[in-house]
């Protein structure tokens, strides 16, 4: 199992890009999609925490 702080972070990614999509359908969806801004900057900065918790001696499995 993942560490709880992988793990809400992973959680508040999810959560918090789904509000801002169904904020952006709801309210400007012929206009650009802008939460990509946020979806790809926010994925960067969690992939490199995926990296970094895997990179620590002794992990090497979430099992």
């Amino acid at each position: 199992m993942l560490k709880w702080g992988l793990w809400s972070h992973v959680l508040s990614y999810i959560l918090a890009n789904l509000v801002q999509v169904a904020l952006w359908a709801t309210l400007t969806p012929d206009h650009f999609f802008w939460p990509l801004w946020s979806i790809v900057a926010w994925g960067i900065g969690l992939g490199f925490h995926v990296w970094a918790f895997y990179r620590r001696p002794g992990v090497r499995s979430t099992h």
